[in-house]
């Protein structure tokens, strides 16, 4: 246990988490990042981004970056500009009784704290649903993916498949057409649960075709996704089909459960901030990147959240310390 009360603690490590650790670090407030424990669906340091081969679309890298690459320069910055990191996950939080605020770290039904925070940084992140397959761990980042704007574009004229049939589904088939030649929605149902104008805008597309009723029960290939096994749940008939890629989309689920009854959550599980800020409920606790997003959920967006996070952790530490 720490008898140090710390300026700031972050809790998680994604680009949201680590860009308020480097802003916070500048403005010499010594931040501790409690970075998470390495799991295999994105709760983990560095975020889902650790689960992503090469990023395209983050500025500044013109011909690319590794997701772990990215998340380790941010990790580099950050310790650069004095953040302390800690590979550790917190298992509880004491943010009802006001600033100093307790966090846990291993067991959580200790007295007292581990650490002690006049200020908190939520960026805990969100974490896609899989499908539950062994072959998933292997093959993320290799034909298997949970983020069409992501990845879509290293499937240009390959026969791909999307599983789920929300919105989300929906809009990842409907952008993935930019770049396959052919994107199958595989549904477990006879009809789609996504909106009408989502529905008409799929059925109206040439390159979108579906297998209804059809569950993925495995995903072939060693070191890159060479077809989709894919079970009629009608017939019980299963047969490999030679897509080259697959997208799942069947929601996310952001990693909320350590505060819930503290701070406000929306419907959807996802921490509740001020209207185009991070503020939360509590004075002196702020949330960014996935926890807090389930609109963008891109790096880039996160980053910019936490550096906002940041800059409002500072500015109401001046007013209240």
């Amino acid at each position: 246990m720490s008898s140090e009360i710390r300026d700031v603690v972050i809790i998680g490590s994604g680009p949201g988490g680590l860009t308020a650790a480097i802003y916070t670090g500048r403005a010499n407030l010594r931040p501790l990042v409690l970075e998470g424990e390495p799991s295999s669906t994105g709760d983990q340091p560095g975020g889902q981004l650790m689960l992503t081969t090469e990023v395209e679309n983050f500025p500044g890298f013109p011909s690319g970056v590794m997701g772990p690459d990215l998340m380790l320069a941010f990790r580099e910055q950050a310790v650069r500009f004095g953040a302390e990191l800690q590979t550790v996950k917190a298992s509880r939080v004491e943010l009802t009784q006001g600033s100093p605020f307790g966090i846990w770290v291993g067991d959580p039904t200790t007295e007292e704290p581990t650490h002690r925070a006049r200020c908190v940084i939520v960026a805990t992140g969100a974490e896609a649903l899989m499908l539950g397959l062994p072959a998933e761990d292997r093959l993320i980042g290799h034909g298997y993916s949970t983020c069409a704007t992501c990845d879509g574009f290293f499937f240009r004229d390959q026969d791909i498949a999307v599983v789920g049939g929300g919105d989300s589904a929906i809009e990842e088939a409907t952008f993935l057409t930019r770049f396959a030649r052919t994107v199958t929605i595989v549904h477990r149902r006879d009809t789609l649960r996504a909106s009408k104008i989502m529905q008409d805008r799929a059925f109206s597309n040439e390159k979108i075709r579906f297998l209804w009723n059809s569950v993925v029960t495995d995903i072939v290939g060693e070191s890159k996704v060479e077809g989709v096994e894919i079970e009629d749940l009608t017939s019980g008939v299963r047969q490999v089909h030679p897509f080259t890629g697959l997208f799942v989309a069947i929601g996310h689920r952001p990693n909320t459960s350590l505060f819930a009854g503290q701070l406000d959550m929306r419907a959807n599980g996802y921490l509740q901030t001020v209207p185009g800020r991070t503020a939360t409920n509590i004075p002196g606790v702020f949330a960014c990147g996935d926890v807090q997003d389930d609109y963008y959920r891109q790096a880039i967006t996160a980053a910019g959240s936490g550096c906002a996070a940041a800059i409002e952790a500072e500015r109401w530490l001046e007013g209240t310390h």
